[in-house]
């Protein structure tokens, strides 16, 4: 159980895949409706602990569309039959990966489309937790953070002491920082903040120390 004052939710992180990505697994504990965010990779050791916590899974939400965050969205979806969501200017990602992450040896074939493309500003609801969507692209042009009933999950945008890289196909640095600035660095400063990579900070910290906001 993971305490935010009065909120009370189920959080787990797990670090999946080559590129060391994280994935959440998030759950209501009244309800034990449950979010994923960015099954990247380890298909089955998701599920595994998905099972384990007992959660129903209502939502997969991608933050963005490379490689590394989207790998295991087929596996988990199908084991959980939960629809995946992305932000329309993510969709080609889906259709084309070599377009956005020729990082990736293996991103040369068409994966998992998206249930729902998201527009920014939709709240969903996943038992008594409310998910906000943040437009925040930079990263890749449809990146989004998720706040969740006040903790932020905000993918490749803004990391602990750093940013989301900005080189490739469809990255902009100005407009990452503009994203930042704009959509969370409004948040007060004891928010938690879970990125895609690497460990926890808060909005704070990252205010004071980040050497590419400060």
């Amino acid at each position: 159980m993971f305490t935010v004052g009065a909120l009370k939710l189920i959080l787990e992180r797990l670090v999946v895949g080559p590129f060391m990505s994280n994935c959440y697994l998030i759950g209501c504990p009244e309800t034990l409706e449950g979010l994923i965010i960015d099954p990247g990779a380890e298909g089955k050791r998701i599920i595994k602990r998905v099972t384990d916590l007992n959660l129903k899974i209502k939502y997969l939400i991608n933050t963005h569309g490379h490689m590394d965050h989207t790998g295991a969205n087929s596996e988990v979806k199908a084991a959980f039959g939960a629809p995946l969501l992305v932000h329309r200017e993510d969709a080609p990602l889906y259709r084309s990966p070599q377009a956005g992450m020729a990082l990736f040896p293996k991103a040369g074939k068409e994966v998992l489309s998206p249930d729902l493309l998201l527009k920014g500003n939709e709240q969903l609801q996943v038992g008594t937790l409310t998910v906000r969507v943040l437009e925040t692209p930079g990263h890749t042009p449809g990146g989004i953070s998720l706040d969740l009933s006040g903790v932020l999950f905000t993918g490749d945008t803004l990391f602990a002491g750093s940013i989301g890289r900005t080189d490739l196909p469809g990255g902009s640095f100005p407009h990452i920082i503009e994203s930042i600035k704009s959509k969370l660095l409004v948040y007060p400063d004891i928010t938690e903040v879970y990125p895609g990579h690497g460990p926890s900070s808060t909005i704070g910290d990252e205010r004071r120390y980040n050497p590419f906001l400060t």
